[in-house]
């Protein structure tokens, strides 16, 4: 559905990584909060145990079968909060997302935290998804 419009600003520095300075969500538009992505299986197991970019990989098909489920798609996603163990990895991280958002990927906020709930993991994305308003029925 993406209908999202990305917004470039003068005032802010060019980003470092994959993501867009800022997203505006068309009037009309939902807004979908799940709650955070891990790298873990349909059974639970820990998927890419310690390996950033794997552990990016798996999140971001997860990500992407999330959004089908929902009648959207990554091109929806319009914001992500990233939780990492370690900021020296970040690298390895964005090279997986340029591949999953290759245009107008969302905006987006990076923390290094001092550990996720699973030892294994490195990292968590948090995402808002943009969903199409709610058909009329009247």
């Amino acid at each position: 559905m993406s209908g999202k419009i990305v917004v470039d600003s003068a005032v802010k520095p060019a980003p470092m990584g994959v993501w867009s300075q800022g997203v505006i969500v068309p009037s009309g538009a939902r807004l979908l909060f799940p709650g955070g992505f891990t790298s873990r299986d349909r059974e639970g197991n820990v998927v890419a145990p310690n390996d950033m970019a794997g552990q990016t990989r798996t999140i971001l098909e997860n990500l992407k079968a999330y959004c089908a489920e929902q009648g959207a798609t990554l091109d929806d996603v319009v914001k992500v909060t990233v939780y990492v163990t370690d900021l020296t990895d970040w690298h390895a991280h964005h090279a997986v997302r340029r591949e999953y958002f290759p245009v107008d990927p969302p905006a987006s906020c990076l923390v290094q935290v001092v550990r996720l709930v699973e030892p294994r993991h490195v990292l968590e994305i948090d995402p808002v998804i943009m969903l199409p308003a709610e058909p009329d029925h009247g």
